[in-house]
């Protein structure tokens, strides 16, 4: 590093030079552009899909992929396909016609609500002729992902899965903080038998057999309950099997730092515990609490999905990844259409981002990492 950029460092605060340090990781600078790109479609799912989740089409089972294609003639478009059944084993072929579907972007198609509140037509990617009227007219379907045994858009199913599995993680995570936080500030800054206590609490739940404890828990939960509640109850799981790695950390940053002069000066002038373990100790280690929640985001998620691929979790019509992977469950399928385990490829994606992620944050929050 030059006399120069030192001398400027010097002037930068905390967050700027990990700012700074961050982007010079590479692979972390582009996990977050991938990271940030799966949340804004998680978001905008309606928008970014093509169709609705439950639109189906039962004339194109097991469609495959229709790769999109450009010529100066005839702009976007995809060929049909042609349905052939063998006459023996029954099964499927499709083969491609030289009949093109148009495709332009910012399209009308069938209304949504985005969010659930804001009335839209507009779709990225649609058919040059699908109006909001006539959306559903099987003869303007195409699948750009294939489609599934039921006939329904496995590119639209993922988008809607990635807002229920990536979300799951947040929320988790959301509750995981405050957990961590507080019980693992009281845990460091009390100490004694309350510290003793809690750490033994925390090695208790520690101890639990995860997958066995996840069927007792898929077990309780009744048949009749509504998607939504089993949302919930699965984020609480989560959450509650997760806080423990959060609260460890709090805790051994406590013990190093409640006995520093500026701790010790602030409890001397009458402040009050929590406000020395809130508002002066906790913000001195953000940073890495921020780089631990990032790295445990991903075990979030892949507990959704393989609770919901084992059927412990969340079931259909809701929509996430892990659910959209039960088709895969049957091998024969598996290897005459592959295009069913495209859910495993963001799921992969999306995870070893998040970890990249925390690795460059982790090394940018280190002041004694390498430079």
């Amino acid at each position: 590093m030059s006399k120069k950029t030192k001398t400027t460092a010097s002037y930068l605060s905390q967050w700027q030079l990990i700012r700074l340090r961050f982007f010079k990781h590479k692979l972390a600078a582009a996990s977050l552009f991938i990271v940030v790109g799966l949340y804004v479609v998680a978001g905008f799912s309606e928008f970014f899909a093509t169709y609705s989740t439950d639109m189906m089409n039962i004339n194109q089972q097991y469609n495959p992929p229709m790769p999109v294609k450009f010529n100066f003639s005839d702009g976007l478009y995809v060929n049909k396909v042609k349905r052939n059944i063998d006459p023996v084993s029954f099964h499927k072929e499709y083969t491609e016609t030289d009949e093109k579907i148009g495709l332009t972007f910012f399209g009308k198609g069938h209304s949504y609500k985005l969010w659930g509140v804001i009335p839209c037509s507009r779709h990225l990617l649609v058919a040059t002729n699908t109006t909001e009227e006539i959306g559903t007219d099987k003869e303007t379907f195409f699948y750009l992902f294939g489609s599934d045994k039921y006939g329904r858009d496995i590119y639209t199913r993922l988008i809607a899965g990635a807002r229920v599995s990536l979300s799951i993680g947040l929320i988790a995570i959301a509750i995981s903080f405050v957990l961590g936080i507080v019980i693992g500030g009281i845990s460091g800054y009390v100490g004694g038998k309350t510290d003793l206590i809690i750490q033994r609490i925390i090695e208790i739940i520690g101890g639990f057999p995860k997958l066995p404890l996840w069927m007792a828990i898929a077990a309780a939960m009744p048949q009749d309950w509504s998607p939504l509640t089993v949302y919930f109850c699965i984020t609480v799981v989560l959450s509650l099997m997760g806080w423990t790695g959060l609260a460890r950390t709090v805790r051994s940053k406590l013990l190093q730092l409640r006995e520093e002069d500026y701790a010790v000066a602030a409890s001397l002038l009458g402040a009050s515990h929590s406000r020395i373990i809130f508002k002066h100790l906790i913000p001195g280690f953000t940073s890495h609490i921020i780089v631990t929640l990032t790295m445990r985001v991903p075990g979030m998620i892949l507990g959704e999905t393989s609770l919901s691929f084992l059927g412990l979790g969340l079931r259909p019509p809701v929509v996430s990844w892990g659910v959209m992977l039960q088709d895969c469950m049957n091998m024969q399928a598996v290897a005459l259409y592959p295009w069913l385990l495209l859910p495993l490829f963001f799921i992969v994606a999306s995870v070893l981002s998040l970890n990249f992620l925390g690795d460059g944050l982790r090394d940018a929050a280190d002041p004694y990492s390498a430079k």
